[in-house]
């Protein structure tokens, strides 16, 4: 009778470190991995702090939370939560011009082609009306408004969608609960070091300082930017970033406002770098994100503190970083998720997301004990395009400006970019048209706002869209821009809807908004 030579099932994995990206893989995988099969071990020190600057977020949040089975109401209480629409960008193009980047679309599609052609005709002929207009969660966010989307493809609010903010240490404790409760084991303890088996060069075990040890099949790095697994034990390399992204540092201060009438996040271009401003249900999260080869930290520091709204409830902490990734997300029986696989500051709220999607892949691209070399080659490949995607997406909002006279900025607009950038802009120059990618994270509603929010205006439209006569095309156009500005309107206010799903998460919060 011939053998099974199958090679066996993971029955032991180990996740290094704790904080929203530990405990966002051990609640997925407590999730999808039944305790009897596989035991799940996090290690983790309260000695070591988090970044925790990840308090903002993007739509795909919301698949994750359903799929590990979150409340939205109970995650919002747990994490001072409030709704994110997009992100207004003060500054970036020029000193005195913003504009917004929306979750959602902006119009819709008619007469066989995209609406922004439409509309790219429309200025063309004279009408001066902003894309903005046509954005339904554009609107709603600057008048404080928020609900939840339509899923009726007729209704003006099925173009709507938005993401959170939310404190993400609360959230890490949230899905510590969740994820423990679901037979995750926790281990209190400090990785003194790395132990590799000397025939295969895989992770054996992690020796702890209180001289314990943690055998593992399965090791899922989430050390943030040391990243003592992938990165010191195994020696993967890092590919540096920073000639397409110079900035290398942040400081981060939180600040006792309330403020539940701007549901959006807001980014404001300084003079070496960019200040962020996130609100919560309980305080303000605040920052700067800059370039130490042009401000020196305390020239950051006063930037930052004279820009603050209401008063820091800490002193700035200073976090240095190098943006990048890894060449290798995954190597041997090790897999690095969060900022031990990379950084990209959070410019564009997307280090939860490439948590989410890293465990995503894992999930699909699941091993054995043989580790099949095909399997690890494709996850990689895949994750090295998510990064570099957002990458591209990064290097627009800096490459585009028009800050003439500032040497950060001046570097940044003429030195070079990405060539997968480069075509992408170049297209959109000539035509208007948006070149999509594998991967592209951000799709042509994203490109669209910051393209034509950074001065890339195309020299030409759709040919298609002159199939209709310009009265026809101005009647479409107004009463797409009216509906979607009545329908902003009749929507509550963000205080309203969190109190309305929340019952009394919001009261408080609602009636320090109202004054």
């Amino acid at each position: 009778m011939p053998h099974d030579t199958a090679p066996s099932h993971i029955r032991s994995i180990v996740i290094a470190g704790g904080g929203t990206a530990g405990w966002m893989v051990a609640a997925a995988l407590s999730r999808t991995i039944a305790p009897h099969r596989c035991r799940i071990t996090l290690v983790e020190s309260e000695t070591i702090g988090t970044i925790g600057v990840g308090e903002a977020t993007i739509p795909p949040i919301q698949t994750f939370n359903q799929v590990i089975g979150l409340d939205e109401a109970a995650f919002l209480q747990a994490t001072k939560g409030t709704f994110k629409l997009g992100i207004e960008f003060a500054g970036w193009r020029a000193r005195r011009h913003s504009y917004f980047h929306p979750f959602g679309r902006q119009g819709n599609d008619f007469g066989g082609t995209q609406f922004h052609q439409h509309w790219l005709r429309a200025q063309a002929l004279g009408d001066d009306t902003p894309l903005g207009a046509f954005s339904l969660n554009e609107q709603a966010a600057y008048a404080g408004k928020m609900r939840q989307p339509d899923g009726d493809p007729r209704s003006v609010y099925s173009t709507f969608s938005y993401a959170y903010h939310f404190d993400a240490t609360l959230y890490g404790q949230h899905l510590r609960t969740l994820a423990e409760e679901r037979g995750v084991e926790r281990r209190e303890g400090l990785i003194e070091e790395v132990v590799l088996d000397g025939e295969s060069g895989r992770i054996a075990s992690l020796r702890l300082d209180d001289g314990g040890m943690l055998d593992g099949d399965l090791f899922i790095d989430c050390t943030g930017l040391r990243s003592l697994l992938l990165g010191e034990a195994l020696g993967v390399p890092f590919e540096d970033w920073t000639h397409f992204l110079p900035c290398n540092r942040a400081l981060a201060v939180p600040t006792d406002c309330v403020d539940l009438m701007r549901p959006y996040t807001r980014s404001t271009a300084h003079e070496a770098g960019w200040q962020w401003r996130i609100p919560l249900q309980h305080r303000m999260g605040n920052g700067m994100v800059y370039s130490a080869e042009h401000w020196s930290d305390d020239q950051a520091h006063a930037a930052l503190m004279a820009n603050l709204d209401g008063q820091p409830l800490a002193d700035p902490r200073l976090i240095r970083f190098t943006t990048g990734r890894r060449v290798q997300s995954w190597a041997k029986n090790c897999v690095a998720i969060g900022l031990s696989a990379g950084f990209l500051e959070p410019l564009e709220s997307t280090s939860i997301h490439l948590v989410q999607i890293a465990v995503a892949k894992l999930l699909n691209w699941f091993p054995d004990m043989g580790f099949d070399p095909m399997t690890m080659a494709e996850f990689n490949r895949q994750i090295a395009n998510e990064y570099d995607r957002i990458r591209d997406f990064l290097v627009l909002h800096y490459h585009a400006n028009e800050r003439e006279g500032e040497p950060f900025w001046d570097q940044c607009r003429t030195g070079a970019i990405p060539d997968s950038l480069a075509e992408k802009i170049a297209m959109f120059r000539r035509s208007g048209r948006l070149l999509s990618r594998e991967t592209d994270l951000f799709q042509d509603a994203s490109w669209l706002a910051v393209l034509l929010g950074q001065g890339v205006m195309p020299q030409a439209h759709d040919p298609l869209t002159e199939s209709l006569r310009p009265l026809e095309l101005d009647q479409m156009l107004r009463g797409m821009r009216d509906l979607i500005g009545r329908a902003a309107q009749a929507m509550p206010s963000q205080a309203d809807h969190l109190a309305r799903i929340g019952g009394r998460i919001a009261n408080a919060q609602r009636e320090a908004a109202l004054g």
